[in-house]
């Protein structure tokens, strides 16, 4: 199976959200070839949702899973935190009231 750059996913995705006039942004740009990422939701009422991709051994499925919902404080911790373990960490920040992030989407989902 081909895999997509971290990089070139990361662009797609900004793309995708600015095409439904959805704001985002690179908080921490991770390895452009084989980096992992995190998405932060930011609902802007002082809440926050991180998103990482998880892979299923048994399957082989690939999904998005809650890191961590709650205060954004807490959740800019945790990110911080997983940043200190992992420097090639890509984090990419939406800011949405609605809470869109597009990721249970055809393309993104998986």
């Amino acid at each position: 199976m081909v895999r997509l750059t971290a990089q070139f996913w990361v662009q797609s995705y900004l793309a995708r959200l600015r095409g439904m006039d959805i704001p985002a942004f690179v908080v921490a740009h991770g390895d452009d070839t084989a980096g992992a990422v995190l998405i932060k939701l930011n609902t802007l009422d002082g809440q926050a949702t991180a998103f990482q991709r998880s892979f299923d051994l048994m399957t082989g499925d690939r999904r998005w899973i809650t890191l961590l919902q709650g205060s954004e404080f807490e959740v800019d911790a945790a990110i911080a935190r997983q940043r200190g373990f992992d420097p090639d960490l890509w984090v990419v920040e939406i800011e949405d009231r609605a809470g869109r992030n597009l990721l249970d989407e055809p393309g993104l989902a998986d």
